[in-house]
């Protein structure tokens, strides 16, 4: 591939390590499972806007690339919490998983996004929600999940807050393509930012954070002018068509969740990249061919996902 017209993330090292897939040379990773957010608000402009950051360019995956609030599963996750909304048994059966892991999933959501956005997705009581999440003592508590110095079940605890699941809506599931070496099965959840509550770059992989609505997002990766992993700009494009947030939120019920794990063969001679179901991100790549980046730089997460569901987002 000699070079990309729109901003698809597409690592230079991505061929070697197909043919190595191909070759029977390279033995996939096991992927962590993920959770990633997409804040949304009404836009002025009508329709929502979605909460996105770039990641730093100096990172060794997806640097540069826009993705949402997001990262791995931390095993203290299971920890029991005080929980408002559908109850572990539904999300389970919603997310087709067992109750233990669908908490450990809404969890790191939830979680996630208080570390990388400082938005919390929980209150007081199963009807209400933190309306301020700023100053030093919550600052305190974000930097120490973070390190993990605090679990995320101590942590509300602590503050006697009840985690609201019924904020968050399942939209999408990524698995990382088995020739990368990091893989995580990455969920893409879509929420509202609570009234009184707003974001900010609390994450150390961002370099910028913006509100978008998710046309324009879509439009700058088609201009190749903002890099993205195809779980992101597929979720964007997934977005477009509704009106509100309410709209949105009220549609992730009937969202697919049906994993999508791209597929890498090698077809005369050439390798052929596609994603079940989302035909724009098809690549044919020359067997010769050393690959080449999309517009901006590589990046990769320590223990988060990228946007992409492999990553994260």
């Amino acid at each position: 591939m000699a070079s990309t017209t729109n901003g698809q993330w597409y690592p230079p090292e991505w061929p070697d390590r197909i043919r190595a897939l191909a070759n029977g040379e390279l033995t996939p990773a096991e992927p962590r499972r993920a959770a990633t957010v997409l804040l949304l608000r009404d836009s002025a402009a009508g329709g929502p806007a979605v909460h996105m950051l770039r990641r730093r360019t100096s990172m060794a995956f997806a640097g540069g690339a826009y993705a949402y609030p997001g990262g791995s599963v931390d095993p203290r996750d299971e920890r029991p919490v005080t929980w408002a909304g559908p109850s572990r048994a539904q999300w389970a059966v919603r997310m087709g998983v067992d109750p233990a892991t669908a908490q450990t999933i809404v969890c790191a959501a939830v979680r996630e996004t208080f570390e990388e956005a400082g938005v919390l997705l929980a209150g007081a009581s199963a009807d209400t929600v933190v309306a301020d999440t700023t100053g030093e003592d919550w600052e305190a508590d974000r930097a120490a999940l973070v390190a993990h110095e605090l679990s995320f079940a101590d942590f509300l605890a602590r503050r006697g807050l009840v985690l609201r699941s019924d904020l968050l809506g399942a939209w999408a599931r990524w698995i990382t393509p088995e020739f990368e070496p990091r893989r995580y099965d990455t969920w893409f959840f879509v929420a509202a930012l609570p009234e009184g509550q707003r974001t900010r770059n609390a994450s150390t992989e961002a370099d910028r954070t913006v509100w978008i609505r998710p046309k324009e997002a879509a439009d700058g990766y088609d201009r190749g002018e903002l890099l993205m992993m195809p779980p992101t700009i597929a979720t964007l494009r997934g977005l477009q068509p509704y009106a509100s947030v309410a709209d949105a939120l009220a549609a992730a019920e009937a969202q697919d969740l049906t994993p999508v794990l791209a597929r890498a063969r090698l077809v005369g001679g050439e390798i052929e990249l596609s994603w079940p179901g989302h035909d724009e991100f098809t690549k044919h790549i020359a067997q010769t061919d050393t690959g080449t980046g999309a517009p901006g730089d590589a990046d990769g997460p320590s223990d988060r996902p990228g946007p992409s569901g492999g990553t994260p987002a």
